[in-house]
């Protein structure tokens, strides 16, 4: 290079060893162990998006193969033959670009070349870019050469538009694919080079510079060199912004924000001043998608809400917002009126994150209806309440009527049983009964007592009761039936007296004799009273078949809301 002749930054800071490659550490690790144990294919194919490293990765492997003494996995900087390859005079590296050279005679030469050895290296390299550009005829003829070419023959394939390559040339080579690079390794590496070249430039500037790049290091070089030549020693983000035409990254918070406010009037003044500044409007809006997915992950992580936009959103609204914003970039991209396309997407996107799938909507709702009754009458009852949290305050209580109860497990028998026990022969005031002695038989003893069952908890716990509003009327005839049902099974069961009613001195008694632990139980946490006692024979509540019984003990729940009508 003469003197005064200026270098850019791409072809100064061009990568010369494995370990100068940024970004694609997968496939330097992959070249530098074949060469290391010496299982170097014949044929590569480099696939990923312009400028992140493919020919000069073909470039560094063909210095390494081909240096002396080698193969090498550090090719020595002082070598002749290295720098002939650099230099493009090295004859046993040719390097064809297929776009000029695509048609079937370039690939007879390449083929023709193929059967002579090599000048002066140990292999003769093909570094073929472009190679999606050849013609059909022209990968034909290079079929069987690419299949089964001679020993000292090794071919290196670059390509951005690998769909475009025959399947019969893909699976002859080992596809290695190029990677966008990550905004701060590219960032990292202007760093470098900023600070070898004595420019001072921010951070922010580097980060804007490296999100223009789109993942490619030689175009962000060629923009550092640009905005070098636009704002001196000296680079901003605001410089970086006026050059192309960038949306400042607080502009697009702001944008954001509102976004997520709903603030349709905060959001058409924001798309004016950019329009009116210059800015790139499709450009802002995959910043704004950049913006959103960030909000949107931070949501997932969350667990499914987030503030970092300045409102609280769900994952579905961002979700919804985003997919709204991707939609609209090809309109923006190629519509007519791009401020008109961008307008309208930022809009849509704020009304579809206040939308709500109808999926979500009836989850919701089955979510909130899972405690309410499902049939008339019934009270969810909270048996999981904690016992710091004082019940509900009692409401006015209702007469009621017992219902039937065919299917009412034996604890409820036995409940009714030690009741009725008790109620018939009261303990002395003065002697409690002794809890070993057993109590004589009487025409309710059907099943063990209640203490037998697990105590009062299994008792509250195991049992439910139903009630009706029609009880006071039809009081009198449930006492008729009582009777007859007690007189047409005394031959089995013996006698059936009558239910004992609250005026009778037989249910005070027995209400009394209750246990405290149940009278407890009952009063705090189901808020009940006792309205009726009835005995209910075990058998009648085991045997399919058996008349409808009498009601076991009816317990009126003082939160009954609406009555249940007669089965």
């Amino acid at each position: 290079m003469s003197e005064g002749t200026y270098q850019v930054i791409a072809r100064r800071w061009r990568p010369q060893q494995f370990d100068e490659i940024v970004g694609q550490e997968h496939i330097v690790r992959t070249l530098k162990n074949a060469i290391e144990t010496n299982r170097i294919g014949h044929a590569y194919l480099f696939v990923g998006p312009r400028g992140t490293g493919k020919t000069t990765t073909a470039r560094i492997f063909a210095k390494a193969l081909n240096c002396t003494d080698g193969p090498k996995v550090s090719p020595p900087s002082d070598d002749p033959v290295c720098n002939a390859i650099v230099a493009g005079s090295c004859l046993d590296v040719v390097e064809i670009d297929a776009a000029t050279n695509r048609s079937i005679e370039d690939a007879k030469l390449i083929r023709e070349a193929c059967q002579y050895a090599p000048a002066e290296c140990k292999f003769k390299i093909f570094i073929i870019d472009e190679i999606h550009q050849l013609s059909k005829d022209a990968f034909n003829a290079l079929l069987k050469t690419l299949e089964e070419p001679p020993e000292h023959i090794k071919f290196i394939f670059a390509t951005t538009e690998v769909e475009k390559l025959l399947p019969t040339i893909i699976s002859r080579c080992q596809r290695f694919e190029f990677l966008p690079i990550p905004e701060k390794q590219i960032a990292g590496r202007l760093a470098e080079i900023v600070a070898a070249d004595g420019v001072e430039a921010s951070e922010d500037a580097l980060l804007a510079i490296a999100r223009l790049a789109n993942g490619g290091m030689r175009d962000s070089q060629s923009i550092l060199d640009q905005a070098i030549s636009f704002c001196g020693k000296k680079i901003t983000a605001v410089d970086v912004a006026n050059i192309y035409g960038l949306v400042p990254a607080a502009d697009i918070e702001a944008l954001a924000s509102a976004m997520a406010a709903g603030d349709f009037a905060g959001v058409v003044a924001l798309v004016d001043r950019f329009s009116t500044e210059g800015r790139d409007l499709h450009r802002a809006l995959q910043d704004t998608q950049a913006r959103v997915r960030g909000a949107m992950l931070d949501a997932i992580r969350s667990g499914g809400k987030t503030a970092v936009l300045g409102a609280p959103l769900a994952t579905e609204q961002l979700l919804r917002m985003l997919e709204t914003l991707q939609a609209g970039e090809h309109i923006v991209r190629n519509g007519l009126s791009v401020r008109a396309a961008f307008e309208v997407t930022l809009l849509k996107a704020v009304e579809q994150s206040r939308a709500r799938a109808i999926d979500t909507l009836i989850k919701e709702i089955a979510s909130l209806s899972a405690d309410l009754p499902t049939e008339a009458g019934e009270k969810k009852i909270d048996w999981a309440r904690p016992a710091d949290i004082p019940p509900a305050a009692p409401i006015p209580r209702a007469a009621a009527t017992p219902a039937a109860v065919p299917a009412a497990t034996s604890a409820v028998a036995s409940a009714a049983n030690a009741i009725a026990h008790t109620a018939s022969r009261p303990a002395a005031p003065s002697a409690p009964p002794s809890p070993a002695a057993a109590p004589p038989p009487s025409a309710f003893d059907d099943g063990p007592p209640l203490e037998a069952l697990g105590g009062a908890d299994e008792f509250a716990a195991g049992n439910s009761f139903a009630a009706s509003a029609d009880f006071a009327d039809n009081a009198s005839a449930d006492s008729a039936s009582a009777s007859d049902n007690a007189s047409g099974d005394s031959a089995s069961s013996g006698s059936f007296p009558p239910p004992a009613l609250p005026e009778s001195e037989d249910f005070k008694q027995a209400v009394a004799a209750l246990p405290e632990k149940i009278r407890h139980l009952l009063d705090e946490r189901f808020h009940a009273e006792f309205i009726v006692l009835a005995g209910v024979p075990k058998r009648r509540l085991l045997t399919p078949n058996a008349p409808k019984p009498v009601a076991a003990p009816i317990v009126s729940d003082a939160s009954d809301v609406e009555p249940e009508p007669d089965v």
